[in-house]
């Protein structure tokens, strides 16, 4: 029995043609800005490119451009095809590339499908290349004289007062790393030639962070240095007051703003790949009842649309039987070439015996 069986006659046809070659079009503008959305978020992705560990968050934006492209290009020769099955003769040359195009169609859905599952299911992996990367950008925060790296402390530093973040997953982070160049450290005061004893790997360690993680909104002037010494500063207490500095780190925040991001994109493209599919579906119902016209010579007699020519089971089970198939055929090629292989290698023997 055949899948969504639907009647038509000639009227119903034409309106559905009409139909489908209007929503090709919208098609069309869905896969435009699909492709826009992938466009806009691997710019804002290269915006902090220095604070990502590798380039495998630029897989969404390529994978949204890429379905955004072939949106355009499938929707577009589809909103043809459905311009030209209102005159059969125009109709006729398509015939043969309908079901290889509606294969293609299918393959081009699930894509679609998985794209928008992978806009949200990529916090995991973004996150662990905002982590590694942030952590390896801290440490070169110091090297305004290192060609390269001399544009990381303005990358920091502006990052935390956008975001409103510091460090990597908090303040503190800050302590464990010199992001104090050496160029500005006094080098014969005693202080600094202490701490730097003090430390194992000779590096100037200090209870401080950048000015960037001040909280301008805080009526207290900003408490950056010493920050954990209570008699450093008049009426503090580092474990109880509430710190002039941004408290959320700077992984945080940027996750909270991708994901998001890739969340709300996710959405739409699912939204894209349900008018997909039921402009594929229209399609499929349009091609069987054009192909079950029973007298061509009269464009006004009815005729029989369906999705699927056999029930879901029956259609699942006749594809299985065709790969067996395949297989099958396969193991046979397999078996004659190896039976050839076996016979010449014996007539070789049985001329070089004689």
């Amino acid at each position: 029995m055949a899948l969504l069986k639907v009647k038509f006659n000639q009227k119903k046809r034409v309106k559905l043609a009409q139909g489908l070659w209007l929503m090709n079009w919208f098609s069309v503008f869905a896969g435009i800005l699909v492709f826009s959305m992938g466009l806009f978020l691997k710019i804002e992705l290269r915006k902090r490119s220095e604070v990502m560990d590798n380039s495998e968050s630029h897989f969404v934006p390529n994978s949204l451009i890429l379905m955004g492209i072939l949106s355009c290009a499938f929707n577009g020769f589809a909103g043809k095809i459905c311009y030209d099955s209102l005159d059969p003769a125009k109709f006729a040359k398509w015939k043969p590339l309908l079901k290889p195009y509606l294969a293609l169609c299918f393959f081009f859905n699930i894509l679609l499908f998985l794209v928008a599952l992978i806009c949200f299911l990529m916090r995991g992996s973004l996150e662990n290349t905002l982590a590694q990367g942030l952590k390896n950008g801290m440490k070169f925060y110091r090297d305004t004289d290192t060609p390269g790296r001399c544009f990381m402390k303005k990358t920091i530093d502006m990052l935390q007062i956008e975001f409103k973040c510091c460090g990597n997953s908090g303040f503190k982070d800050w302590f464990e790393i010199q992001w104090i160049s050496n160029r500005y450290l006094d080098f014969s005061s005693k202080e600094v030639k202490d701490r730097i004893k003090s430390n194992v790997d000779g590096r100037y360690l200090v209870d401080g962070v950048p000015f960037s993680c001040c909280n301008p909104s805080s009526p207290r002037p900003c408490i950056q240095y010493q920050v954990t010494n209570n008699s450093a500063h008049y009426s503090y207490d580092y474990q109880t007051e509430e710190l002039n500095l941004w408290r959320r780190g700077c992984r945080e925040a940027l996750l909270h703003y991708y994901s998001s991001m890739m969340s709300s994109m996710g959405a739409v493209v699912l939204l894209v790949w349900l008018f997909e599919m039921s402009v594929m579906v229209g399609l499929r119902l349009l091609h069987t009842s054009l192909e079950s016209i029973t007298n061509p010579e009269d464009p006004e007699c009815e005729s029989e649309g369906w999705v699927l020519e056999n029930s879901l089971k029956d259609t699942f089970k006749s594809a299985l039987e065709n790969l067996k198939k395949i297989g099958k055929f396969n193991q046979v090629d397999a078996g004659t070439e190896g039976a050839e292989g076996e016979e010449g290698g014996k007539t070789s023997a049985i001329t070089t015996v004689s």
